[in-house]
């Protein structure tokens, strides 16, 4: 079986610094007249990040950025490192130098740092509940948008595996390109035909809603994976029998958090779960005074 991409480090991640000034852009607008009113430009002092709940943490290194772009002359000292466990109470990080510009990054920091550390945190306990199966967890496009590097990293500092990284990395046929394409038969076939005319190698991904469209691909042939979509367990346990390991095969829609191990009790080599990064809730982390 051919193993996902995983976007695993700061490196796989291009513009970053671009996407960090656009939100200090957002934020600061013509100047932080609340710090600027009531700090002298030369003080200084010592900041601590500290974790008020349990989890795991991710975007340290991008919080650390934040600070730095902001004021380069801060220095920034990471005592937690992004995929590491944190517990309530722990300090994360310090960052020692001017107070104004402490007090500029901090919020666009602690938004960077409470959104991706809430997706690592979630995808790490939903992992934690398929031990000892082969199933493994997936992420989706249901991202923030211009976030969706960032985001995909959290799943796999939470460890879970990122699906595709966009429309372009790999042929997904949904519902609507089977019947826009006139039938599955056609839209595997066009796609074929598509990307020998480009000169491209992607791997292809076919949706199918019932056991009858899932025979209709295996008789025709021609895909990676198989979705398996809105499948109860015992269709889906049919289905992933059916396909004996002639493909990859992924279970998606309606898999709550109840269900998810009896899912991938079936066989499937896949779950895949939109609300991994779009139905979140950030992880509480909290900037003080040291």
């Amino acid at each position: 079986m051919q193993t996902l991409r995983i976007i695993e480090a700061m490196t796989d991640i291009p513009n970053l610094d671009e996407l960090i000034r656009m939100a200090l852009r957002e934020d600061i607008g013509d100047g932080d007249h609340s710090t600027l009113a009531c700090i002298p430009p030369t003080a200084t002092g010592t900041a601590k990040m500290v974790a008020k709940q349990d989890g795991i943490l991710c975007g340290a290194e991008v919080g650390k950025r934040v600070f730095r772009i902001v004021d380069p002359s801060l220095e920034v000292s990471l005592l937690k490192n992004d995929g590491d466990e944190i517990f309530k109470g722990e300090i994360v990080m310090t960052i020692e130098g001017h107070s104004g510009s402490i007090l500029t990054a901090e919020r666009t920091a602690l938004n960077f740092m409470q959104r991706l550390s809430g997706i690592a945190t979630e995808t790490h306990r939903m992992v934690k509940m398929l031990d000892g199966l082969k199933t493994r967890l997936l992420d989706t496009r249901k991202t923030t948008p211009n976030m969706r590097l960032l985001e995909k990293y959290a799943v796999a500092c939470g460890g879970g595996t990122n699906h595709r990284i966009g429309l372009y990395d790999m042929v997904m046929l949904k519902d609507n390109h089977i019947d826009f394409a006139g039938g599955i038969e056609a839209a595997i076939d066009r796609t074929h035909q598509y990307l020998k005319e480009k000169g491209k190698k992607l791997r292809i991904e076919i949706e199918v809603r019932n056991l009858d469209e899932l025979q209709r691909v295996m008789d025709h042939g021609g895909v990676d994976r198989i979705m398996l979509d809105n499948f109860n367990i015992p269709m889906l346990r049919e289905a992933v029998e059916r396909i004996g390991h002639r493909y990859e095969t992924e279970a998606s829609g309606g898999i709550t958090e109840s269900t998810l191990r009896p899912y991938a009790e079936t066989g499937v080599d896949f779950i895949s779960v939109g609300a991994l990064t779009h139905h979140i809730k950030s992880l509480d982390l909290s900037l003080v005074k040291k």
